[in-house]
């Protein structure tokens, strides 16, 4: 009796045999390569045919799960990191982002996770490394941070193929304790005011203690985002960091870091927009800001006149006395200085920020109202988040002005003197 014929096995389909070099063979077709090329797998076993089928069953189950090693080169966690960052993170987010990125793949990720291969790292690495982290005194910021940058790091390696799962996603992050929110009270606040009202740029810290913008929003004003008709401050822009590569002539043969090189050039703009949308927002000018705003307007003009020739202008509210904008870390150290001369208790530029928002939970301002004025996107209030109309915005405003600017009679109404910036 004849054997029947065998059927030809589909394309694809997986193949099991035992070789003439005495082993059991297996092979999986598992993709396709970048090439065109079906993707086939081996494995192999001297043991049985079982041992084979199982390690075939596996390849298959890796395969319909979408969880094989992509074919190609065999990345360490540091030759990946340093693609990410340079290649991928690097051209598609902001400046700051990027900066932040950096640091923590250069100072900390490859020192202490670089030398594993991609798909060998482990849950248990990162978390061992936190731990060391934190013993040698980084904050647990800094460490959650830079679990943060990985996390983003390995889920581009994960879509590429590179990795079947994002150990960041396994690990135990590390845990940061919820900031203590600490506003100034109202006499703080006005205290500040006065002092500030014999400084250079005095306007500056109305901005920040009355309206809440950020540090970033406030040195990235221009006076065509001071609607004084309106009563409104339109803010779109942040004021960005100065970021230096070393000059042609030089190439960092003058052994400095590039911000320090005499022939250094900037390698970013002077501003970005705003982070959100919710970062753009139009906010209303209380009375007595607006009269300080005139009256810094009027102080920027004979600052104009007194430098002549030497004279930039950049249409920034808060100058220099030749017009520059003013650098992110002079402002903080102007700022330490007002709440040493105002005999207040230290605190972060970021704190001005909360009594703003706090003033007006105070006020009973509509929490929907205080996030636009803040700027705050929340998905948990995105349902709440809706248009402000112009009168809500003044009447806000107008409540705001009448408690942070009762100032004692006695103290002479600093807070409405002459206004210069240089």
């Amino acid at each position: 009796m004849t054997q029947p014929k065998r059927s030809k096995r589909p394309d694809g389909a997986s193949t099991i045999y035992f070789g003439a070099d005495g082993y059991w063979h297996g092979r999986v077709t598992v993709g396709i390569r970048d090439d065109g090329r079906p993707d086939r797998r081996h494995v192999m076993s001297k043991v049985s045919e079982a041992e084979v089928i199982k390690k075939v069953r596996k390849l298959e189950s890796q395969r319909d799960s979408g969880k094989v090693h992509k074919v190609g080169k065999v990345w360490t966690l540091k030759a990946w990191l340093l693609h990410w960052v340079e290649e991928i993170a690097k051209p598609s987010v902001r400046d700051s982002t990027y900066s932040g990125y950096e640091v923590d793949v250069r100072v900390h990720l490859i020192p202490g996770l670089g030398a594993h291969r991609l798909e060998k790292l482990e849950p248990e690495h990162l978390e061992r490394f936190y731990s060391k982290m934190l013993a040698a005194g980084s904050k647990p910021a800094t460490a959650h941070h830079v679990h943060r940058t990985l996390k983003t790091a390995l889920n581009h390696a994960l879509r590429r193929g590179h990795v079947t799962r994002n150990v960041a996603m396994l690990a135990a992050a590390p845990k940061v304790e919820e900031e203590d929110i600490e506003p100034y009270d109202v006499e703080e606040v006005q205290r500040l005011l006065v002092e500030a009202a014999k400084l250079p740029n005095s306007a500056r810290w109305s901005v920040a203690l009355a309206l809440g913008l950020r540090q970033g929003e406030a040195l990235g004003l221009r006076w065509s985002d001071v609607d004084f008709a309106a009563g409104v401050i339109r803010v779109r822009k942040n004021r960005l960091r100065p970021k230096y590569v070393h000059g042609p002539g030089c190439g960092g043969e003058c052994g400095r870091k590039a911000g320090y090189c005499k022939q250094r050039v900037r390698r970013n703009e002077d501003t970005a927009n705003t982070k959100s949308r919710a970062g753009r927002r139009v906010i209303g000018l209380p009375d007595a800001l607006a009269r300080l705003l005139q009256l810094h307007k009027e102080g920027q003009e004979r600052d104009r006149r007194r430098a002549a020739g030497e004279w930039r202008e950049t249409g920034f509210v808060f100058t220099s006395p030749i017009g520059e904008p003013l650098v992110p870390s002079t402002d903080y150290d102007a700022w330490k200085g007002l709440l040493a001369a105002a005999k207040v208790r230290d605190g972060r530029l970021h704190d001005a920020r909360h009594t703003a928002a706090t003033v007006l939970l105070i006020l009973g301002v509509p929490e929907r109202v205080v996030m636009q004025i803040m700027g705050w996107s929340s998905t948990a209030m995105a349902a709440r988040y809706q248009h402000v109309s112009g009168g809500i915005l003044r009447d806000v405003a107008e409540r705001v002005g009448g408690l942070i600017w009762e100032v004692a009679k006695e103290e002479g109404g600093a807070l409405g003197g002459p206004e210069a910036t240089g």
